[in-house]
């Protein structure tokens, strides 16, 4: 491994050093509800609850001895090392019972899943907890949806009515079409900090969620990196971040899900019972077999800050042996790895950002004001973080995609407001752009060559992950490129979505554009990128533009599978079928 540790840069503080001596986490509630204020969070019902029934209750009967401590050491100051690792016992019994319920859904054949009675107005057993106010409040609201659904025009395509979209398959506004308004679930009802548990509104941003749980010194297991990315999208649409090393992806942490259904009904999917192959299935539908209107997560606990290491890499092959050695130890240098990713510059200048939970904070970077958190992995080896701060590193500069906003230069970014740095401001700025062509205007008046859109992420198994970025920078030609290992948390794949189980990955990020030469068409490298990444058993993600014929799309995305959850949960095809939202564009 050619990776090197070190103290900072001589004579440089990193980010706009926040604090003159060391910081120190005294009472972890303390201070990560410190950093959650800030931000404020909005959370109703939020103290812990006694009871409950189901899973839940399973859970604080086996759990709460192991959560008190756990709590207890919190307010001393921060050990919850052991409050993870009776967590870890507790996921593991889990993930074991969705092997069994894997295994019996794997028998199904393409035409098993029964159209189900109409629903019994029933509360979905981890919602028992949620303070009755909040619990009269959703039920009002699921019901007022289900009316409102039903009203919709026969044969219209039905949308959300969401104010934000962390989507790149770009359509034209159509008055046409009707919006569906989820406003109602946009909050969180309740928090147990005792069965370390969230019941959610789907459409809640995980910078809300973020907010309302660090407030008890805990995180969702997974927080993807933007700010208005939704939970329901996170499931559906599937989302990523530096702890998927640790903990998979969004989807592996939920316990159950309300879901509206295509047909109208509204169904409780869990990994046992009726709706088990939906809840499989419901990751990766991207709302073509419904939406989720509240999802009951797992949650962790943290410390009030993050150490980051910045591990330098001159060559493809050195840095992807490293990721494969960090995820067997899950250590380096006899120092725990809590969080994983990094940034490839080219092909011989790479950094593998390492992340592990302190109490303590000699000095504290902010990368809301004029030092850009992306540049600083390139000139310092450490770095500290808050919480709040570290899971949303990205999202002031989208990543480095601030770029062409002019948000990077010094003087300009001395004078857009702080409130304005951004990725759903820079979001909404191209989708102006795009609405009225601006750009492409301006590009045919300067007879400059067309550019294609590459905006994708893609999982690649970690043995071929240096082939991959060789590919890339040589054919596409785009850097920076994000890394960010995974490992599915649960001992079985998820059917629209197949991973390999126990396997690393990487998920290679990239969103730019490229010139195109003459005679190449729209489209001629997101095909390339296509091609090579079935070529190497990986996967694409599909919140972007696709180029599959329709044969590829249902290859790579398990149409079976797909096909038979439609027939059962949307037979009259009221939402868009997944190749028709995800590669028409409809």
């Amino acid at each position: 491994m050619t990776g090197v540790t070190g103290a900072r840069t001589a004579g440089s503080s990193p980010g706009g050093r926040r604090s003159g001596g060391a910081a120190e986490g005294g009472s972890i509630g303390r201070g990560v509800e410190a950093a959650a204020s800030a931000g404020g969070g909005r959370a109703t019902g939020g103290g812990p609850q006694d009871g409950g029934s189901g899973s839940r209750a399973a859970r604080a009967s086996s759990g709460s001895a192991a959560g008190g401590r756990a709590e207890a050491a919190n307010a001393a100051g921060g050990r919850a090392e052991d409050a993870n690792a009776a967590g870890g016992r507790a996921e593991d019994a889990r993930a074991a019972g969705g092997r069994a319920e894997d295994a019996r859904a794997a028998g199904h054949a393409e035409g098993a899943i029964a159209a189900s009675p109409p629903a019994r107005q029933s509360v979905p057993a981890t919602l028992a907890g949620v303070p009755a106010p909040e619990l009269d409040r959703h039920r009002a609201a699921v019901a007022a949806l289900r009316q409102a659904y039903q009203e919709l025009p026969a044969g219209e395509p039905v949308r959300l009515a969401k104010p934000t979209s962390n989507l790149f398959r770009f359509r034209d506004a159509s008055p046409a079409l009707h919006g569906l308004d989820v406003s109602a679930f946009d909050h969180v009802l309740h928090v147990d900090p005792v069965t370390q548990t969230a019941v959610v509104g789907g459409m809640t941003t995980y910078e809300h969620l973020a907010d309302a749980t660090l407030r008890y010194g805990l995180m969702p297991l997974v927080v993807p990196q933007l700010k208005t990315i939704t939970l329901g999208g996170a499931v559906t649409g599937l989302g990523i971040e530096s702890t998927s090393l640790r903990n998979g992806l969004p989807h592996e942490s939920v316990i159950e899900m309300e879901i509206l259904t295509g047909d109208g009904r509204v169904v409780t999917a869990a990994p046992e019972g009726e709706h088990a192959r939906l809840f499989r299935g419901f990751p990766n539908s991207y709302g073509t077999l419904g939406y989720a209107l509240s999802l009951t997560i797992e949650l962790e606990p943290v410390k009030p800050y993050v150490h980051l290491r910045h591990r330098p890499f001159g060559s493809l092959d050195d840095c992807m042996s490293a990721v494969g050695q960090i995820a067997a130890d899950r250590a380096i240098d006899g120092v725990p790895v809590d969080f994983i990713d990094g940034i490839a510059f080219g092909p011989d200048e790479l950094y593998l950002t390492l992340g592990t939970f302190s109490t303590v904070a000699p000095w504290l970077s902010d990368y809301t004001r004029q030092q850009i958190y992306y540049r600083s992995v390139q000139r310092y080896r450490e770095d500290f973080l808050t919480v709040r701060d570290y899971l949303w590193r990205w999202d002031t500069d989208w990543f480095w995609c601030s770029r062409p906003f002019g948000v990077q230069n010094p003087a300009i970014r001395r004078l857009w407001p702080r409130r304005y740095r951004r990725s759903d401001i820079y979001r909404r700025l191209v989708a102006f752009d795009r609405r009225h062509g601006l750009t492409s205007q301006m590009n045919k008046s300067r007879q400059v060559s067309p550019r294609e859109d590459v905006i994708q992420d893609v999982e690649i198994p970690v043995e071929k992950g240096a082939g991959f970025l060789d590919f890339f920078f040589r054919e596409v030609r785009m850097r920076p490129v994000w890394l960010c290992p995974l490992r599915l948390r649960c001992g079985a794949s998820w059917p629209l979505y197949p991973l390999e189980p126990g396997h690393v990955y990487v998920n290679f990020g990239f969103w730019g554009t490229v010139p195109l030469k003459p005679g190449q068409p729209d489209g001629y490298h997101n095909r390339l990128i296509e091609d090579e990444v079935s070529a190497l058993g990986g996967r694409k993600g599909l919140y972007s533009t696709a180029y599959y014929t329709e044969d590829e799309f249902w290859r790579q995305y398990n149409g079976q599978e797909y096909r038979a959850l439609k027939r059962a949960y949307d037979p009259g095809a009221r939402l868009l079928g997944l190749y028709d939202k995800c590669v028409r564009g409809r």
